[in-house]
């Protein structure tokens, strides 16, 4: 499928957009390419990183990544074979922008618990 000149719009329901961003944004989409911005991988080495996402969820993951153009898997023919994940040029510009959020996020954390527990306070508890 070539590119196209239409201007894309992910707030539209059919918009290509939307798939991509969805698979930059999901929890295990952003944590990927966040613990790949550290370096290239092998797969159980990303697995370790990414504490806590099942070998599917990974291997989905990195699938859809790649589809996108920002992960590259090197698969190279030896016994056993051996497979590196790495960032693609656009994927390193989409981590860089995820790790500043990522970082934002982290560093506003006491911010958002403390707005937890007023709303909490509020509404009788969890």
């Amino acid at each position: 499928m070539e590119p196209t000149d239409l201007a894309y719009d992910v707030f539209s329901r059919g918009c290509p957009s939307r798939g991509t961003l969805e698979h930059i944004t999901g929890r295990w989409g952003a944590l990927t390419l966040g613990a790949l911005h550290d370096g290239t991988f092998r797969f159980n080495e990303l697995r370790r990183r990414v504490d806590g996402v099942s070998e599917k969820m990974l291997s989905q993951t990195l699938h859809a990544l790649e589809r996108d153009g920002l992960v590259h898997r090197d698969a190279q023919p030896t016994n056993p074979p051996r497979v590196d994940y790495a960032l693609t040029p656009l994927g390193q510009e989409v981590a860089e922008r995820l790790l500043a959020l990522i970082r934002f996020v982290e560093d506003r954390q006491d911010d958002v618990v403390q707005a937890q527990e007023r709303y909490d306070a509020a509404r009788g508890g969890r």
